[in-house]
């Protein structure tokens, strides 16, 4: 099943989508309120959207074309939605960042290969016990979250803006505080890698810039092999193409270490916020020697996720920012 926030006639609706089609689920205006209503029923989503009936169909197209799909998730307090991620989780994943540092190492092993090494070798524990942990950065809060068709900002200081396409991970947190996924989304963990690049000290840096998913939300399990595409389009001719893999067939780590070791912090499981955690890639136009420049649109698309994530690359004018004392 896939789920989809959309704007219909001015208001806002959740919609269950098959094909290229929707269905509006009645009584549900947001998708955090919908998951709050399962949690607080002590049902699935899937079966809280079962138990609702189901308005006439809407083209998604149609209604992507025109702006009308919105974020799959948000929060009526941006500041209450948290923008996360791991990285060096897929297998291939360490080659682009360890060519990416080298030089700064003069040729020695680079501590993304040793993180690497950890992960395959303790990143998917047998049974309870958690792995080994992951690389984890923070991105930022709602504020940052970009929707589909909308530009990925980068800003004025920005040596880059180049796109990560991922698979990421959509929580809730209940009102006692217990971690709901709600399901996966396609997303774009747009980053700077020429200030990466400088520096691996500097990632931290690189990595709090918008980010982008959607359109749909796919609830239920994540498939295990997951075979999607990454493109780089320019004046409407795509200048680069590749495949991107994801799901635990091709990743170092499961995705149930990666949850632990986010979500074992106090702070993120905070009642009602909503988390979305991006999951890492091994795929990079910016490793393959192109330069994103604004107008490009970044397109990722994936089967099973139905509508393809487009964003298209802008930057923000110069800007001033002065600590003025009080």
């Amino acid at each position: 099943m896939r789920l989809v926030q959309l704007r219909i006639d001015g208001q806002r609706i959740v919609a269950a989508s098959e094909g290229m089609t929707a269905r509006p689920i009645a009584g549900a205006n947001s998708m955090r309120e919908l998951a709050l209503g399962a949690i607080d029923a002590g049902r699935s989503l899937a079966n809280e959207v079962a138990s609702r009936a189901l308005g006439d169909p809407i083209d998604l197209a149609a209604a992507l074309a025109a702006g009308d799909v919105l974020v799959p998730i948000d929060h009526d307090d941006p500041a209450h939605l948290i923008l996360t991620g791991t990285g060096l989780t897929h297998l291939g994943s360490a080659d682009a960042r360890d060519k990416m540092h080298q030089a700064a190492t003069s040729g020695t092993e680079t501590d993304s290969i040793r993180m690497f090494r950890m992960g395959l070798e303790g990143g998917k524990p047998e049974g309870d016990a958690p792995g080994v942990q992951p690389e984890w950065f923070y991105k930022g809060d709602g504020a940052g979250l970009i929707g589909p068709g909308m530009p990925l900002t980068s800003p004025s200081f920005a040596l880059d803006g180049g796109e990560e396409p991922e698979i990421a991970g959509v929580y809730l947190i209940g009102r006692d505080g217990q971690v709901h996924r709600i399901g996966f989304a396609l997303g774009n963990e747009f980053s700077d890698h020429v200030t990466e690049q400088q520096n691996y000290l500097y990632l931290a840096h690189s990595k709090l810039r918008q980010a982008a998913i959607g359109p749909e939300l796919l609830i239920g399990e994540l498939p295990q092999d997951i075979c999607g595409t990454s493109s780089l389009v320019r004046g409407g001719e795509t200048i680069w193409s590749a495949p991107f893999l994801s799901g635990e067939a091709n990743m170092s780590h499961s995705i149930a270490n990666l949850e632990h070791h986010h979500f074992k912090y106090d702070q993120f499981r905070r009642p009602g916020d909503v988390h979305i955690h991006f999951f890492g890639t091994a795929t990079l136009s910016f490793a393959a020697g192109m330069r994103a420049v604004p107008g490009d649109v970044f397109r990722i698309e994936v089967p099973e996720f139905g509508l393809p994530l487009e964003n298209p690359l802008a930057v923000v004018g110069e800007r001033q920012h002065r600590v003025q004392a009080l």
